[in-house]
């Protein structure tokens, strides 16, 4: 059996602070004030080892094209809603596959409108230009709007219904302004089911009571039992569809939207031995790992870099990216990219970074 090894000094730990899930203002306030700097150069004296892992942990949010086309789509929408007076509010749905960037999008949209609504009208205190909540697991009509009223800091006790809930929740949300609403996760409304079906109404009845614009997101709503029957023709009426599918990396102008998104997760790189260019060097074989499923590609460059802090080379390489293993999803992917592959041999379908398949033990242990 091979000796096991600590990489830092024995210890799992992750560090001090592990930022929480944004469920109510005071974070989503948190998140937007949080100021966004350019990290000091890489040969800046006050690199460490401990900074260098925070910076390589959290890394950057980098733009892509389906976030720049959600939020032009949000601009004109918005424009659209503005003095609209009648129930039938246009709202937005993004939608793409597991990992494609979907609350990463809805995150930045919402924290560009904040800060322009500031710029915009500096004297207004205590306004809410924007909630963010997700689709509870245990939907109903009163959890979504439990959720809702968390957000907005609205005490919510057990003896209060669904109904005073969701006009606590319309009455704070119209005195203090709010103009955006996102909605994370609502390809858990399961409209073939009661609750799945009420919550479903929730949704439309607040975007009808609340002067506001929705922006709702979830995974392949497009085929999700949402958008079909009655309900869901109605919300489909209301609302535009933005993709959010993964980058691809065939014709030329895929490859270069591919490789201009390396360059600048490249360029955003702090480690002092990393070759330049390498990232673009292996641009095929980081396509082939990740899919061009933008969480399995921060996966992969963030995980290479703290891997390269923790050993001292302090570059990422392909032996580097070889030895992160990566989500399910993008490994299966892979797999499959490559035995569609023509003329394509067993030893070669196995690329480096895919770990091999394990068998299942046998019942006797051996």
């Amino acid at each position: 059996m091979a000796a096991v090894t600590a990489a830092v000094g024995g210890d799992f730990s992750d560090g001090d602070v592990t930022p929480g899930a944004v469920t109510d203002c005071v974070r989503w306030q948190e998140y937007v004030c949080r100021l966004r700097v350019t990290a000091p150069p890489v040969d800046d004296p006050s690199w460490d080892r401990t900074r260098l892992l925070d910076y390589h942990s959290e890394f950057v949010t980098l733009k892509t094209p389906s976030m720049e086309r959600a939020k032009a789509e949000l601009r004109v929408t918005l424009l659209v809603n503005n003095r609209q007076s009648s129930t039938a509010r246009r709202g937005l749905i993004v939608s793409g596959p597991p990992g494609a960037g979907k609350s990463t999008t809805l995150m930045e949209l919402g924290r560009s409108f904040e800060l322009s609504e500031r710029r915009r009208r500096p004297g207004l205190e205590g306004s809410m230009p924007v909630l963010f909540a997700s689709v509870p697991p245990t939907y109903t009509p009163r959890n979504l709007a439990k959720v809702l009223a968390r957000f907005a800091g609205i005490p919510v006790h057990d003896r209060m219904t669904e109904h005073t809930i969701t006009n606590a929740v319309c009455h704070v949300l119209y005195e203090r302004g709010t103009r955006l609403v996102f909605i994370d996760d609502v390809h858990l409304l399961n409209t073939r089911t009661r609750p799945g079906a009420d919550t479903s109404d929730q949704v439309k009845t607040l975007m009808e009571r609340v002067p506001a614009t929705f922006v709702l997101a979830g995974v392949n709503v497009e085929d999700s039992p949402l958008l079909t029957g009655p309900r869901g023709a109605q919300l489909a009426a209301r609302c535009k569809l933005l993709r959010t599918p993964p980058l691809l990396n065939g014709t030329p102008e895929q490859k270069k939207t591919w490789r201009t998104l390396l360059r600048d997760m490249e360029g955003a790189l702090r480690l002092a031995r990393h070759r330049p260019g390498t990232l673009l060097r292996h641009a095929a074989y980081i396509h082939l790992r990740t899919g061009g499923v933008m969480a399995s590609l921060s996966l992969l460059v963030r995980e290479a870099a703290i891997r390269s802090i923790l050993d001292g080379s302090l570059a990422i390489t392909k032996k580097q990216l070889s030895q992160v293993l990566l989500d399910v999803q993008a490994t299966n992917a892979a797999r499959a990219t490559l035995r569609q592959r023509p003329g394509s041999s067993p030893a070669r379908r196995k690329a480096p970074g895919l770990p091999p398949r394990a068998p299942f033990p046998s019942p006797t242990g051996r």
